[in-house]
């Protein structure tokens, strides 16, 4: 929660215990003093619930971003990990077709076999590099491993972006319910009830359905 957001909860604390002192010290007009101090306490109250709100939206805001962070190197080292693969498949292909045309040019038989048991361990290798289901390790398996590391990484990133708009409403919601406190304008409340059901909506939005909507 921000400095701002604290300091104003700070004076609305203090302006309702001034109140109350003061209403305890005189009693004329104790009446509509009564009728202030309820009002008071109501949007108290209500200031205490959006902030509890707030403080679960910035939380959920916390971890979509370090999960989004995570999953942004994991894809990183993913994609490294595959051009790595990727060129030794390259190596060992070019190396075998080399073979071969270096087989096709000579007549000797010893030479040709060993060519060719050779030629074979390298189109295996080749093989191997392209798919390795038991380890998903192979450049298919990788692929398919650092997209859905980016998929993961994508909806972190819209869940975050909806808890900062809820957290945003969140907060302005405080300040103008702390300002009926302080100026007495009911209509300041009703605003910052607006900004509240808004932030609980988004915040759901971001928990269930992160791309349902789309800010950025």
């Amino acid at each position: 929660m921000s400095h701002g957001v604290h300091a104003v909860q700070h004076e609305v604390e203090h302006k309702i215990k001034h109140d109350d002192d003061h209403d305890g010290g005189h009693g004329a007009g104790a009446g509509h003093t009564d009728v202030v101090n309820s009002r008071n306490k109501k949007v108290a109250l209500l200031i205490a619930i959006i902030a509890l709100f707030l403080a679960f939206s910035e939380t959920l805001g916390k971890s979509a971003q370090t999960g989004a962070i995570s999953y942004n190197v994991e894809a990183a080292n993913l994609w490294a990990f595959f051009q790595a693969k990727n060129i030794r498949r390259t190596t060992v292909l070019t190396a075998s077709e080399q073979m071969v045309l270096a087989a096709a040019a000579t007549s000797d038989a010893a030479a040709k076999s060993a060519m060719a048991v050779q030629i074979d361990t390298w189109r295996k290798a080749a093989a191997r590099y392209r798919s390795e289901p038991e380890t998903r390790e192979g450049t298919l398996e990788l692929a398919k491993r650092a997209k859905d590391a980016e998929k993961k990484r994508d909806t972190a990133m819209e869940r975050y972006h909806h808890y900062e708009v809820a957290s945003a409403a969140f907060q302005i919601g405080i300040v103008l319910a702390s300002a009926t406190v302080i100026t007495g304008m009911i209509a300041l409340t009703f605003i910052a009830l607006g900004l509240a059901v808004l932030g609980v909506a988004f915040t759901a939005i971001g928990l269930f359905a992160p791309h349902a909507v789309h800010l950025f």
